[in-house]
């Protein structure tokens, strides 16, 4: 889940589907994003962006998101909380404030490396997205 602010200060969000860390020290994630994204905008925009690790309970924020924005509503304020300033996802396994350092175009995406400068740490199972659907692990398989 990555989010950032937008200019009046309401809280955007995308379901990304390409997230990684990159480096321990300093402590690097990336996202890659496509251009037409508005979500794109935003982070070149404000040089920073919200990445949430989401638990199995949080379907529907995932879902959420997942829709376009002009199609999707707002989003119920009791699942957002801030870390120093930046929009992340309340009660998720993990939530970092991340700072962009780097910008690299891919093709029609961008990819996004952003320095963690903050992190909250949660417990839950992580949710997942395969084979088009949301779920969690299976314990043996």
């Amino acid at each position: 889940m990555i989010t950032t602010v937008e200019p009046g200060g309401a809280v955007h969000g995308m379901t990304a589907s390409s997230v990684t860390s990159v480096s321990l020290d300093p402590p690097l994630v990336l996202v890659v994003i496509g251009e037409e994204r508005q979500s794109h905008v935003l982070i070149e925009t404000t040089g920073r962006f919200g990445m949430s690790i989401l638990e199995t309970g949080q379907t529907d924020i995932a879902k959420h998101f997942a829709t376009p924005p002009e199609s999707r509503g707002e989003i119920n304020a009791r699942h957002i909380t801030t870390l120093s300033g930046t929009p992340v996802i309340a009660n998720a396994i993990a939530a970092m404030d991340c700072r962009v350092t780097a910008a690299h175009e891919a093709g029609d995406h961008t990819v996004f490396i952003g320095e963690v400068e903050a992190i909250a740490v949660g417990a839950g199972e992580p949710l997942v997205w395969f084979q088009r659907q949301f779920g969690g692990f299976t314990e043996g398989r």
